[in-house]
Formats: C-alpha cells, sequence, structure tokens
C-alpha cells in the first residue's frame, strides 16, 4: 500500500514510527469530526510530515484559531486556541438543539473545542479538548503534551492525562499509565523522566498504574471514566 489512513484518536509519535517499519508506507493522519462529516485536514501522503501534526486542511476547508476566552481573536502562527472550521459539508445544526447549534455554528464557523495551533506553514497541530485543559495552580496544562512524552518511555505501552481535583493546586495533573508485558518502573522514575522533558508544572503529580484503559468501541481511550472513577475514590475518603 502507498500509505495507510488513520483517525479516531491521538496517534502517538512512538506507534507511528513503530508502526511504519512494519509496513511499506507511511501513515497519513487526519483530523476531522461528525458536525464536519468529512475529513478536515490530512498529512501530505507525499509531502513534508511533521511530528505532532495532522496535517493541512483540504479542498475547500477554512481553518482558523482563536482566542479561548473570547472566541474572536486570531491567534498567532504557534500560539494555542480554539480551532474553528469553515467548509462546505459543516452540519447545518443538531435535531431539536437549537441553542446548541447556535453556540457551534457562528457566522458561518463551526466552533470545534478542540484547541490547537497553526504553524508558520499552516499545518494544524492539536493539543487537546477545551473542556480538558489542566488548569494547575493557574497554568493550563493539555493533557497531550503530556501523553507524548510518557509514551515515550520505554516500559509504558498506554498512558491517559488528565486533571484531578486537589487541595493545593485546586487541579493537579494526574497520569493513568499501563507499562509494556515484562517492563518495570515507578511513579517517581517516570515522573523524573518527565522532569527532564517538561515545564515544571506539567510533570504529572500523581502517576496511577493500571492493566488496562477504560476505551470507547473504537478505542479511544475515555478520560472521562477515569476522571471520575478519581473523584468516586476522593468522595469515598472524605466521607
Amino acid at each position: 500500500a502507498d500509505s495507510s489512513w488513520l483517525a479516531a484518536a491521538p496517534l502517538m509519535t512512538e506507534t507511528k514510527l513503530s508502526f511504519e517499519e512494519r509496513i511499506s508506507g507511511p501513515i497519513t493522519e487526519g483530523y476531522g469530526l461528525t458536525e464536519g462529516t468529512l475529513a478536515m485536514t490530512a498529512t501530505p501522503a507525499r509531502g513534508i510530515w511533521k511530528q505532532g501534526s495532522v496535517g493541512i486542511p483540504m479542498p475547500d476547508v477554512a481553518i482558523r484559531v482563536v482566542d479561548i476566552e473570547t472566541g474572536f481573536k486570531d491567534m498567532a502562527p504557534n500560539e494555542p486556541g480554539e480551532v474553528l472550521i469553515h467548509a462546505p459539508q459543516l452540519m447545518q445544526g443538531y435535531w431539536g438543539r437549537r441553542r446548541e447549534a447556535a453556540e457551534a455554528i457562528r457566522n458561518g464557523w463551526l466552533y470545534t473545542g478542540d484547541i490547537g495551533y497553526l504553524d508558520e506553514d499552516g499545518y494544524l497541530f492539536l493539543t487537546s479538548r477545551k473542556k480538558d485543559v489542566i488548569k494547575c495552580s493557574g497554568f493550563q496544562v493539555w493533557p497531550r503534551d503530556v501523553e507524548e512524552i510518557l509514551s515515550m518511555h520505554p516500559a509504558v505501552a498506554e498512558v491517559c492525562v488528565g486533571g484531578v481535583p486537589d487541595a493545593r493546586q485546586v487541579e493537579a495533573v494526574k497520569a493513568w499509565v499501563v507499562l509494556k508485558e515484562g517492563q518495570e518502573t515507578t511513579a517517581e522514575e517516570l515522573q523524573e523522566y518527565c522532569r527532564k522533558k517538561l515545564t515544571g508544572y506539567k510533570v504529572p503529580r500523581y502517576i496511577e498504574f493500571r492493566k488496562s484503559l477504560p476505551k470507547t468501541l473504537v478505542g479511544k481511550v475515555l478520560r472521562r471514566i477515569l476522571q471520575e472513577q478519581e473523584k468516586e475514590k476522593l468522595r469515598i475518603r472524605d466521607g
């Protein structure tokens, strides 16, 4: 095959490079969502590949990145914000939910709820969902940034990062980790590994090892389930 297509969940760089060693062509990553019906972007099969990018807009697709708070100000290249899409294949609205539709589509632009940035060449990079941003001691942490680093550790098979309630930081960074078969490591070792590659406030304060992570039928890790389980443990602990 000339290439293989991947969508439905973020692809870790380590997974992409490892898989491409076993096939005859590159993996083409794409970005789309139900409200857009089709792919919005794709990495050029024979063009430049940029690590972490979901590619460039498809024909007739326009993409903007705007300030998260106001929803209007366009961000400079490499500055994260909410991803907006304008395309002929956008939905007309949500059935029976006019208020939600009016919030999602404004002046012809779909407010995706995804956080990302465009680089100087127009390549789109996704960092998180707007609702998944971790607000830690006044800082914003994108789960994907931490997941990328942890996934590169030789003992880590799968990882999910999310925000959990914390008395000291209001919300703390937590990582749920599945180890590769036959591999061992400690939370302290993984934290030290992160400190060498991440700004201090992004280093997970908590790390929990699991045999598996909850997923949807198409393989997406259910971050919300993990966070709800954490809240339930805190409720039980605090009586």
